[in-house]
């Protein structure tokens, strides 16, 4: 089951239960943070990448 990975209708069911257990008002909110937190994520890790270049 896990050989083939995912597959477009996984996706979909997961989709689906994302918005029914968070609700389609708190989504944009969620996404919004996620993309904050991937933000900082990945600056402090070129800051890191930077300061072992050193």
């Amino acid at each position: 089951m896990l050989r083939n990975g995912l597959e477009p209708w996984h996706l979909l069911i997961l989709a689906v239960v994302v918005v029914v257990l968070f609700g389609s008002k708190k989504l944009p909110d969620t996404a919004r943070s996620v993309g904050k937190s991937l933000r900082i994520l990945k600056s402090e890790a070129k800051a890191m990448r930077d300061e072992n270049a050193r």
